[in-house]
């Protein structure tokens, strides 16, 4: 493939940018801070303020330093306080105080990040999976029954899904429920070791009750995986009930204010009416009957009504992200170090172009990130208020949500670790919390879907659409597979159904490719490499199905790091899409001309991250892959005068950061030092410098004592 390039003339170029300097100076643009940070609130602003007003209120904040045992105290007692701030029940019926929201439930729930991971966390178990999983897996009976108690904290319980010997693995968990057609009950065992319940929020300490998951067997046929009510403890003395017992999981690597343990059953009977039925319902002579007839679709259906786990992750994530950043992005405005461009005052950090890649680039993925979690909020909101709420509309919003929980959560420690080395020893101080929030989120990559096993999901969706559009394709023309209508991608939000063209000509990705600047060029060279890695997998795995079971697995797993990889490609660009459909929503044109630059900035670092893809599949040059750089190092100059002013739009003040370095102190610091100095010289009275000693400049960027950052 050839490469198309500027033939301009030199003096023709010459003689244009001196015409350019003749015309008036368009003034800078600024940045509307307020309404970007309602635009990055979202759809529910109004509740998330609340959230936040909550979140920054002392009595919910983490308190570093706490021993396990007192920070589980802490965090059941602020329980409470959420629920004597009507914090909890907007999901929940109106029948029974709630409000039925449940976008906006979700988008006040991941606001408690800020206050402490552990106190988001447990509130999410109590009311976001036990209490969900009565709500969307019972009936109207067995919410009347138990959810007032639930959200009243009367109740207190468990999520007793994963299983010491299975966690992503759902399907294949050992815990029974056989029903007895002579008492009307069902039986519940953990035949062995590997079965027994593990890491489950409340079930150390707090729970009183769970909803176990277990393999349904009535008249000796296997149902598969369904959930029941099942009281663990007596509410008085907190004793477990007969035939289950119990662990601690003990301290872990972060969220300590939770009481994570195993339970275990043996031959523990609960009545026939503890099946959380709507999925499927066992009559008193033992008979099974599922308004869905295919056991597997049961299953994913039953699953998928969990979903909003992987959703809040997700939001969660890029709020911690946004926390980091805020905090980061002040101190380098106000740390200085080393005199390399003054004989007497030294660089303010965020001068340093390196120090700008670090923290710039991860705040353009945070943007991006954040309004592709607004899309799928909605889209979470839109199915489960019945809206649009089609089996098409939940297989969407699972793959959403399976495509943008790993991005988040991954970016979220990146970006957590490169801030904290950003701020030098001072971020290493419990005092400015990344290495704590960081080491809480760091489960956040694991539970709620591991994110390779979600990624897996995303990536059999894309085969699945694939194999679909491109059934009676012949698979020599798939060689000449290229993107076209990459719009429809942000729209469909998931496979490539209705998002790709066939086309002779091999080299018009390239062509359309060639300003990389451009958003056109972006978004084309950023859906070629989802949809020609899918296309490559899919030839690749064709008639896998036809193979016998253990050569088409083999087939699969020689594939399985190449999907991955496309799927993980597929999410990037959910993102950039997002980020450049938020932009149709600024009116300001100052603030909409540095959103942009930053969300090229976002487009052109994927580029970049992947730029060995592009060159190996001649999508790019060798001359035009050495301009991206180039392209980022010049936005980020741009973008520079605008990042105080990007960081306040994510609307978090001192009592959510809760960073001595994010308060304003590093700066009176420096201002004291540097006045410090210029009186002394002013006085005459400064030493002289050795003979033969540089005057004043100490030291440069490039000495080796680095580590006084």
């Amino acid at each position: 493939m050839t490469e198309v390039v500027d033939r301009t003339s030199s003096s023709n170029r010459v003689a244009a940018e001196t015409a350019a300097t003749t015309q008036p100076v368009e003034p800078a643009p600024t940045v509307d801070v307020a309404a970007l940070g309602e635009l990055l609130l979202g759809k529910w602003a109004h509740i998330r303020h609340t959230a936040r007003d909550l979140a920054g209120r002392p009595e919910v904040h983490k308190i570093e330093g706490l021993t396990h045992t007192e920070h589980r105290k802490r965090v059941f007692g602020q329980l409470k306080y959420l629920v004597d701030n009507n914090a909890v029940h907007r999901a929940f019926p109106t029948s029974l105080g709630g409000s039925d929201d449940h976008g906006g439930n979700i988008a006040g729930f991941e606001e408690l990040v800020t206050a402490d991971p552990s106190l988001q966390i447990k509130a999410g178990v109590q009311w976001g999976l036990f209490g969900s999983a009565v709500m969307h897996l019972g009936t109207k009976e067995h919410q009347d029954k138990w959810l007032p108690g639930i959200m009243s904290l009367e109740i207190p319980g468990c999520f007793a899904m994963t299983e010491t010997g299975h966690g992503s693995d759902v399907a294949s968990i050992a815990t029974t429920a056989t029903y007895d057609e002579a008492t009307q009950e069902f039986v519940i065992n953990t035949p062995f070791r590997a079965a027994w319940k593990d890491y489950i929020g409340n079930a150390a300490e707090d729970g009183l009750a769970a909803v176990v998951f277990a393999q349904l067997v009535t008249r000796n046929v296997n149902h598969g995986v369904h959930a029941f009510y099942v009281e663990l403890r007596d509410p008085d003395t907190k004793e477990f009930l007969p035939g289950i017992g119990g662990e601690d999981d003990g301290i872990k690597g972060g969220l300590n204010g939770i009481d994570n343990g195993r339970l275990h059953f043996t031959d523990v009977r609960v009545p026939r009416t503890s099946l959380l039925n709507r999925y499927g319902n066992v009559a008193p002579d033992g008979e099974y009957t599922s308004p869905i007839a295919s056991p597997g679709r049961r299953f994913f259906t039953m699953l998928g009504t969990l979903v909003q786990g992987r959703v809040s992750l997700d939001g969660a994530a890029v709020a911690a992200s946004k926390v980091a950043l805020t905090t980061a992005i002040r101190y380098a405005a106000e740390r200085r170090q080393f005199n390399a461009s003054s004989p007497t005052d030294e660089e303010v950090l965020l001068d340093y172009q390196r120090h700008q890649r670090r923290l710039f680039t991860r705040l353009a993925t945070t943007v991006a990130a954040s309004f592709a979690h607004e899309q799928l909020l909605e889209k979470f909101d839109d199915v489960f208020s019945g809206r649009h709420d089609t089996d098409a509309d939940r297989q969407d919003l699972e793959t959403l949500a399976a495509a943008l929980k790993p991005m988040s959560t991954w970016h979220a420690l990146d970006t957590l670790q490169e801030c904290r080395e950003a701020c030098g020893g001072a971020g290493f101080l419990i005092e400015n919390r990344f290495a704590s929030l960081r080491a809480d989120l760091d489960v956040y990559a694991t539970f709620e879907g591991d994110n390779t096993v979600l990624l897996q999901l995303v990536a059999k969706r894309l085969l699945a659409d694939y194999a679909k559009e491109f059934r009676n394709v012949d698979f020599g023309v798939l060689a000449r597979f290229v993107a076209a209508q990459a719009a429809d991608v942000a729209i469909n939000r998931t496979g490539l159904r209705q998002v790709a063209q066939f086309v002779a000509d091999t080299g018009s990705v390239q062509k359309a490719a060639l300003a990389l600047r451009d958003e056109e060029g972006q978004r084309t060279l950023l859906t070629d490499r989802v949809q020609s890695m899918v296309a490559e997998v899919g030839s690749a795995l064709k008639g896998a199905n036809k193979l016998p079971q253990h050569q088409g697995a083999a087939l699969f797993n020689q594939h399985q790091d190449d999907l991955i990889e496309a799927a993980q490609a597929h999410a990037e660009l959910l993102q950039w899409e997002a980020f450049t459909e938020a932009l149709g929503k600024v009116g300001d044109p100052g603030t909409l001309r540095v959103l942009t630059w930053l969300r090229d900035l976002f487009g052109l670092s994927l580029i970049e991250k992947h730029l060995s893809w592009y060159l190996m599949n001649g999508r790019l040059s060798m001359q035009r892959g050495r301009t991206v750089g180039a392209y980022i190092n010049r936005l980020l100059v741009k973008i520079r005068p605008h990042a105080l002013d990007l960081v306040d739009s994510f609307g978090y003040g001192p009592e959510h950061l809760r960073a001595a370095i994010a308060s304003g102190a590093e700066k009176e610091r420096q201002d004291e030092a540097r006045g410090y100095f210029q009186a002394q010289r002013a006085s005459g009275e400064a030493p002289a410098e050795e003979k033969g000693g540089r005057r004043r400049r100490r030291s440069s960027p490039t000495d080796s004592h680095l580590l006084s950052l």
